[in-house]
């Protein structure tokens, strides 16, 4: 800003700053005016432009987007790719196997499940009057590679005096028993495979282990649906109240998933308001119940619970973990 003034010799009126105005003021030029609106424009009290806290804020903002373009770029197709050729085999190129698409193979099943001891009857669809077959004949390709096709020889050296396991529902128990037949295929004596208590197969027992005794390799499976803890109901609550998901708490049988090599979770099938509500099954967390919690908000509570356990529990450096997400439910039917 500037205002007019008379100079003393009464020649013409000359511009200069407003407070400025007298002898030794300043002649203001077009260029300096247009320097001193641009990088300084009148500093005030705190001697710090704000063109100059615009401009340091936009360099930052610029900043902090391409790190995290190059954070996304890197945990997306390096990391999380060198991960997973890590585990399957050092010359399979980095990529992420988790994108990309159901393929036809003719060279498919891997197993046939008529002939393999672990497997229930209940889903051996061909031994209960299926006639096609053409939905065995599948195989998953990622996007950007290949992965090596299922040898049960070699995965049964690789694991040699490993310990596999498999938590979570009837999906996991049926992914178990599948992985159990998938092996079979690469043992020269079928006797040498047996569950370690003798059980039979059933949905009906918390614990299963089959033994691969010329590996020294075991598969195990736990049952726990939920992964936390169910409980009777705290006293004093509602008589609708006939049990609790402790969503702050891991099942109490989590202590025998720690010591594993491979340690693979599912949960989800269970976590409808037909297998709650209806049951009598609300959620709990410390002593407080939360029965206006919806079943959505409890499962992302249940999942930070379990992901807060493996960081704390679980040593990685040793161990593979793996969440499996939903698949379409076995129940005739069923939505």
């Amino acid at each position: 800003m500037v205002s007019a003034g008379s100079s003393r010799g009464g020649g013409p009126a000359r511009l200069a700053p407003r407070g400025g105005a007298g002898p030794g003021s300043p002649r203001v030029s077009a260029a300096a005016a247009l320097r001193r609106r641009w990088w300084w424009a009148a500093p005030g009290p705190s001697g710090t432009s704000l063109e100059r806290v615009a401009l340091a804020f936009f360099l930052a903002s610029v900043a902090l987007v391409l790190s995290w373009a190059l954070y996304l770029y890197v945990f997306r197709y390096l990391g999380r790719g060198r991960v997973v050729a890590g585990f399957v085999g050092e010359d399979l190129e980095p990529c992420d196997v988790f994108d990309g698409a159901w393929v036809p193979d003719a060279g498919y099943p891997l197993y046939n499940s008529s002939l393999c001891p672990f497997a229930e009857r209940g889903f051996n669809c061909l031994a209960n009057g299926r006639k096609d077959t053409g939905y065995l004949k599948w195989r998953w390709k990622p996007r950007r590679c290949d992965v090596p096709r299922f040898t049960a020889r070699a995965a049964l050296e690789r694991l040699q005096g490993k310990r596999v396991m498999f938590v979570g529902d009837s999906m996991s128990r049926t992914q178990w028993e599948s992985f159990i037949c998938m092996l079979m295929a690469g043992v020269d004596d079928p006797k040498t495979v047996y569950e370690v208590n003798g059980n039979q197969i059933s949905k009906t027992i918390r614990f299963l282990a089959v033994k691969f005794a010329s590996f020294d390799l075991t598969v195990e499976f736990f049952r726990s649906v939920f992964l936390v803890q169910q409980r009777p109901p705290p006293r004093h609550a509602p008589k609708r109240v006939k049990s609790t998901l402790r969503l702050d708490r891991l099942d109490n049988i989590s202590r025998k998933w720690v010591n594993s090599d491979v340690l693979i979770f599912n949960t989800g099938h269970w976590w409808t308001p037909t297998k709650l509500f209806e049951m009598g099954c609300y959620f709990q967390s410390g002593r407080a119940l939360k029965l206006g919690t919806s079943v959505d908000a409890a499962f992302r509570m249940a999942l930070e619970t379990w992901a807060s356990w493996v960081e704390k529990r679980v040593d990685l450096n040793r161990t593979h973990v793996f969440f499996r997400t939903y698949e379409p439910s076995h129940w005739r039917f069923a939505i």
